[in-house]
């Protein structure tokens, strides 16, 4: 849960440990791929919620800052009601991303339906994946988790350095106009 939120916990090591104990036979997979589960889905439901009481007000009142309007925010609201609904699916795997895909639904006002259905579905299958990989690794899990730890390091540098030179094209070009 505290992983969701955005604290620094290994959530995929964790997970993946949690499969390695079960291919040793000291944890039960129905209990773990709950309690997993359920960790998950309370984790992106504090942050929804956080997002849907105070994201709101405070983008409105410090937004200016950051270049936020409330233009920018209806853009936002509307793309996640149609397509960045999939984002809460798909943003548990991303590092960062799922960390942030709840804060910005509860920001944008996103109907709870739409969010839990989305969030929670994909709380399932991402931790679910984790521990399936974990158990099925066995005992190669930690040298497959170092190299992963590794990979997820290098890729999330490589995208943020793509998201800064997209920032800063399009702020040079706004300018330009």
């Amino acid at each position: 849960m505290l992983g969701i939120i955005g604290l620094p916990i290994p959530d995929e090591t964790l997970m993946t440990f949690s499969g390695y104990l079960i291919f040793k036979g000291q944890l039960h997979p129905v209990p773990t791929i709950a309690s997993a589960f359920l960790g998950s889905i309370s984790g992106i439901t504090v942050s929804y919620l956080l997002g849907r009481t105070g994201g709101h007000p405070l983008v409105l009142r410090y937004g200016h800052w950051v270049h936020i309007s409330q233009e920018k925010i209806d853009r936002v609201h509307e793309w996640l009601e149609h397509r960045g609904r999939w984002g809460l699916f798909v943003g548990y795997f991303i590092p960062g991303v799922r960390h942030m895909t709840a804060l910005v639904a509860g920001t944008s006002q996103m109907r709870y339906s739409v969010f839990a259905t989305f969030a929670y579905s994909g709380g399932l299958v991402w931790s679910t994946s984790f521990i399936t990989a974990g158990f099925f690794l066995g005992k190669e899990w930690v040298e497959v988790s170092t190299a992963i730890q590794q990979w997820r390091l290098i890729a999330i540098g490589i995208i943020g350095c793509i998201l800064l030179a997209y920032y800063l094209l399009r702020r040079e070009t706004s300018r330009k106009n």
